[in-house]
């Protein structure tokens, strides 16, 4: 078998010394360009591969990144975890992905994992925003928080500014003519939840919308289906629903299609995070794109810094969105406020 093959038998067969044939197939030393082509062609025809294991305690590094998420099933979290393999990839690195399934008990087991294996970095997105802290604090690598955050754990973080996000789908749905409103979200269980909440709150004081009560579970579809249902139940519905994530605005707008509500017809839905779905979604969601690409760049940006040592203070940089308008907000007939005889101007601010 060619793992059975030694680093031995390659100095031999390419007539070379054993620390000249290490230094030829390490692209380290002094080895002149003839003895490196030598050296490697008898390791291709003995079928020799380097022992990465072996290698990586000689350097001390595995040139691999860990990676946690909390639900690998998501297709925002699909997307960001390509973005981040192919940065790696770009910076010589490979890529490690755990799932801890929203459970603090086996994210503290992925994140042990990733010290057994002694990965060079971490990145982690938090299942929760109070109680994943203690583990992330206590990882025996460098850490950085992507797209959420959970307290007590001194690390940078990277994600999208989620007033900014709320901001845009605010100021589109009062431009489309919605005079009431409301919001469904995700409960106080992870950053992302509170922080679109919070904002969605504080932005609503100051627009000229009456807000309904809002609604919050989970960012999932099964969640913006029973959203669906509570609106449905309480009677008159608003002129828009802003959602907290694209899969609870594909739940809610799919169970509204059930009990005869069309969209954008009789309501305006938006959505937030971009997933590509949200194009092919029927109608097509309009979104708060997250910049997953800069997202990802950021945050692998950072690791490495940590990775060599920078110990600079702890670092945030929440990223701008961007809104993508599509169907689920765009009416043939003009704006929903005109249909419906309604007018009043957005104040400035």
């Amino acid at each position: 078998m060619p793992r059975d093959v030694t680093l031995h038998a390659v100095a031999e067969a390419a007539g070379v010394s054993l620390a000249t044939a290490s230094r030829a197939l390490a692209g380290t030393g002094r080895v002149s360009a003839q003895t490196v082509a030598t050296v490697r062609r008898a390791a291709a025809e003995l079928g020799y591969r380097v022992d990465p294991i072996a290698r990586a305690l000689r350097a001390g590094s595995t040139r691999i990144v860990g990676m946690i998420v909390p639900v690998i099933g998501n297709p925002f979290f699909a997307q960001l975890v390509d973005a981040v393999e192919q940065r790696l990839h770009e910076e010589g690195f490979e890529l490690l992905l755990a799932d801890s399934h929203g459970e603090l008990a086996e994210e503290a087991r992925r994140l042990a994992v990733f010290d057994d294996r002694r990965v060079d970095g971490i990145l982690a997105v938090p299942s929760d925003r109070r109680r994943s802290g203690p583990a992330l604090a206590g990882a025996g690598s460098p850490v950085v928080q992507v797209d959420r955050t959970s307290e007590g754990s001194a690390t940078d973080a990277v994600g999208v500014d989620n007033q900014v996000g709320m901001r845009l789908a605010l100021e589109h749905v009062g431009d489309r003519g919605a005079r009431t409103l409301t919001y469904v979200g995700a409960d106080d269980v992870t950053s992302n939840g509170v922080e679109r909440f919070e904002a969605f709150s504080g932005l609503i004081d100051r627009m000229p919308f009456e807000a309904y009560a809002p609604i919050r579970g989970e960012f999932s579809v099964a969640s913006g289906a029973a959203a669906a249902d509570e609106l449905v139940g309480r009677g008159a519905l608003p002129d828009a629903v802003v959602t907290a994530s694209d899969l609870i605005a594909f739940g809610l707008v799919a169970r509204l299609r059930e009990h005869g509500v069309v969209i954008p017809r009789d309501v305006l839905v938006t959505g937030f995070d971009g997933i590509p779905f949200a194009e092919i979604f029927s109608p097509g969601l309009t979104t708060v794109a997250q910049p997953v690409d800069a997202i990802a760049a950021d945050a692998i940006g950072f690791l490495l810094a940590r990775m060599r040592g920078d110990d600079s203070p702890v670092r945030r940089s929440l990223l701008a969105p961007t809104l993508v308008v599509r169907g689920s907000t765009t009416r043939d007939d003009g704006p929903v406020g005109t249909a419906r005889g309604r007018s009043g101007t957005r104040r400035e601010r």
